[in-house]
């Protein structure tokens, strides 16, 4: 079951916007000055909630996230990557839901707080009756994460932080990490998941595989 009127746009200030799937709900907040999205991920029948990257904004995020001791509590927050604008709130919300950290091990260190879970390439994580599985992208930073949710049945969904947007990759500091990022999108996602595969970037608005295939060669190309 998906609700059809979730566009995948947010405006900063504006409400969540939720997608609701058969097994798992999608909240979408977009919080602070760089319109940095925050993605919560919720099961629908244990209500155990997953949160990525607690960017700005801790008081919208705790608002989101509904704490209070009718909900289960929120099990763990996903940082996507090292940069600050995907932390601010980190240290806010760990210390309010009791949520455990998980980041790639290769960004770990320039994160404000210890990480309690090291996610790796093809690792897997329970959301209640949910799993998702963590995609390393290397180029925008060295351990930089996607999150993979595969509905039973029915359409993947691709958390990808920095790594990708609509219109192409997100921005590396040079030549080398520009291709390596590109060879990890094309081996790693595009060659691995379908065009309807749904993508939801650390800002903007979302997009599809099938939408931004097109333009592989176009980016390679322009070099970013």
């Amino acid at each position: 079951m998906t609700n059809f009127e979730y566009s995948g746009h947010v405006a900063p200030a504006s409400e969540p916007a939720t997608r609701e799937l058969k097994n798992l709900t999608i909240t979408k907040l977009s919080v602070g000055p760089m319109d940095n999205n925050c993605y919560l991920l919720v099961c629908r029948r244990t209500g155990e909630s997953l949160l990525i990257d607690a960017a700005d904004d801790p008081g919208r995020i705790a608002d989101m996230l509904h704490l209070g001791p009718q909900h289960p509590p929120l099990g763990a927050i996903v940082t996507t990557h090292q940069h600050a604008d995907h932390w601010q709130a980190l240290e806010a919300v760990m210390k309010s839901s009791g949520a455990k950290l998980i980041a790639h091990p290769d960004d770990a260190s320039a994160l404000p707080l210890p990480t309690d879970i090291f996610a790796e390439q093809g690792s897997h994580y329970a959301i209640g009756d949910a799993d998702i599985e963590f995609v390393h992208l290397r180029g925008h930073t060295p351990g930089s994460l996607a999150v993979l949710y595969r509905e039973p049945d029915g359409e993947d969904h691709l958390f990808t932080g920095d790594s990708l947007f609509p219109g192409g990759p997100g921005r590396t500091a040079g030549p080398p990490q520009f291709a390596r990022l590109m060879d990890d999108l094309q081996v790693r996602v595009f060659d691995v998941l379908p065009d309807s595969t749904w993508v939801y970037p650390g800002h903007g608005d979302d997009t599809t595989l099938g939408a931004e295939r097109p333009h592989l060669t176009t980016w390679r190309e322009r070099g970013w």
